[in-house]
């Protein structure tokens, strides 16, 4: 199939690899967190439970990067 994945449109190419994300987001679960990964959400979650500070919104993020 790697063979004919170039004969495929741009459009036709993306899907698959959206479909492809899609699985593995589904099946996340299975992903075991490394120590660190879970050391560092634990820190994330415990300092938005001190402030509620939910961030930013995604456009403001990505206007400061264009700027």
């Amino acid at each position: 199939m790697a063979a004919n994945i170039g004969n495929l449109s741009i459009g036709e190419r993306i899907r698959i690899v959206e479909d492809i994300w899609d699985s593995i987001a589904a099946d996340q679960s299975i992903i075991p967190l490394t120590d660190e990964q879970e050391a560092e959400l634990n820190r994330r979650l415990d300092a938005y439970e001190l402030d509620r500070n939910i961030g930013r919104e995604v456009s403001e993020v990505v206007e400061n990067i264009i700027d």
